[in-house]
């Protein structure tokens, strides 16, 4: 008879431990072939397809749309079968190599092979004993049971790494809580529940409530949720403060225009603010660092990666601009606006979104002055951009219209002082006032 295989939601890498189910690909009874995308999850990091390893005939899909799973937790089995007496197509059937290794060339973490590509694609008959596989009518979705929460004895049942940090972050001892989960897994929720009975102060009885209107509850999931337990703990653990100043940009403006009419590649604001901020760095090297509080030091990065602030129809996300130190402003705009059109399609890969040490956030582009950046933990500062608009000015000692923008530095304070901060906006306003600074600039 055919053989059942279990697909577990893979590990999606960058130290993703969940998804969210976003859409279904296939349904129950489908012909699925290797590596052919089965369903669309959601991380915190991005969107992704997630292929299946096998192909056969899907009997169970596990979960719905808007659930989340854990990794490691299953997705969909399979009935892997002869493709001749199956009925399914012989692209259907799991591939093999020609030294008997079988399963899928496109390789997930925790799936597919070892072996060359080219050699896991050949495809050998299969054994001609296997039994058909009855397909009479759609298999039902398996429908989650909620269980009783059960008390652990023993090892405790936890699967997700941020459950346990979770506890740990929160001094909570596993040991001590019920899990709602399968076989008494402890699940994030029953930490966050324990998490919440303990911060609720004990108070009198209140009296009786006053009927009010149920409000809109939307879930704290995806990226929306991802952004708000960073920005959380961004507030929670960084002793930020911010400086700001008002610059005269219509000299910065003036250098763009004559770039841009050279008839070479065009070069947007950010790639200038971003090629401002490389040679800042530079000079003020603390500022590309982050923070080890296990170890009590200040870790400074030899490497420039700025990640810049993009709003999306999916919410805030922060694309990563690699070897920024590196890159001629010309490059940087082609990279900038590569990652913005991957953003806005939903393409962008998890680690096309992490590993930044210093954030530009241009929040002009709302039509705004100013504003207090949160930085993005675990870097050490930002730089905020405001409008750039027409303002009165002293220009050579007279009264004129100059194009103003007005900068905010946010910075950890673990890091440096005031100083080296204001040093640091400074001098990103003496580029912006005169570009020419950068052509001595280390």
């Amino acid at each position: 008879m055919a053989v059942v295989r279990e697909f577990a939601l893979p590990d999606l890498g960058e130290g993703l431990t969940e998804a969210e189910i976003v859409r279904w690909m296939v349904q129950v009874g489908d012909v699925v072939a290797i590596d052919q995308p089965v369903v669309e999850v959601e991380t915190a990091k991005a969107v992704v397809e997630v292929p299946c390893p096998y192909g056969g005939v899907v009997t169970a899909r596990f979960g719905e749309e808007g659930q989340t799973l854990d990794v490691g937790r299953p997705l969909l089995t399979v009935a892997v079968g002869s493709p001749d007496e199956s009925g399914a197509p012989a692209s259907a059937t799991p591939a093999a190599s020609a030294d008997g290794d079988s399963g899928s060339g496109n390789v997930l973490v925790g799936y597919g092979t070892s072996g060359p590509a080219a050699r896991r694609r050949r495809v050998r008959p299969a054994p001609a004993a296997v039994a058909p596989l009855p397909v009479t009518a759609p298999v039902p979705v398996p429908v989650a049971v909620v269980a009783a929460p059960v008390r652990h004895e023993g090892p405790v049942a936890v699967i997700s790494p941020l459950v346990r940090r979770r506890a740990r972050e929160h001094g909570l001892d596993l040991r001590a809580l019920t899990g709602s989960g399968p076989e008494g897994l402890i699940l994030r929720t029953d930490v966050e529940r324990a998490i919440t009975a303990a911060a609720a102060p004990v108070a009198a009885p209140a009296p009786a409530p006053v009927a009010a209107a149920e409000g809109t509850r939307i879930p704290l999931r995806g990226i929306r949720g991802a952004v708000a337990e960073k920005l959380g703990r961004s507030r929670r653990e960084i002793p930020d403060a911010t400086c700001w100043v008002d610059a005269d940009a219509t000299e910065l403006l003036a250098a763009r225009a004559a770039m841009n009419s050279s008839g070479g590649p065009k070069v947007s604001v950010l790639a200038l603010f971003a090629r401002i901020c490389t040679a800042a760095l530079a000079r003020y090297p603390d500022l590309n660092s982050t923070v080890d509080t296990e170890r009590g030091e200040i870790v400074v990065l030899p490497e420039v990666h700025i990640g810049f602030a993009a709003q999306t129809d999916r919410g805030l996300v922060v694309p990563v601009v690699r070897d920024a130190h590196r890159r001629s402003t010309e490059e940087l705009s082609a990279e900038i606006g590569r990652l913005t059109e991957a953003a806005r399609s939903g393409g962008l890969t998890p680690a096309q979104l992490t590993g930044g040490t210093f954030t530009l956030n241009n929040y002009g582009v709302f039509g705004v002055d100013g504003s207090t950046p949160i930085i993005n933990h675990p870097e050490a500062a930002m730089l905020g951009v405001g409008r750039i608009t027409p303002k009165p000015w002293v220009h050579q000692g007279e009264l004129a219209v100059r194009q103003v923008v007005q900068l905010s530095f946010t910075f950890d304070h673990r890091v440096c002082d005031g100083g080296t901060a204001g040093g640091f906006l400074r001098f990103v306003a003496d580029c912006v006032e005169q570009p020419a600074v950068l052509l001595r600039a280390v």
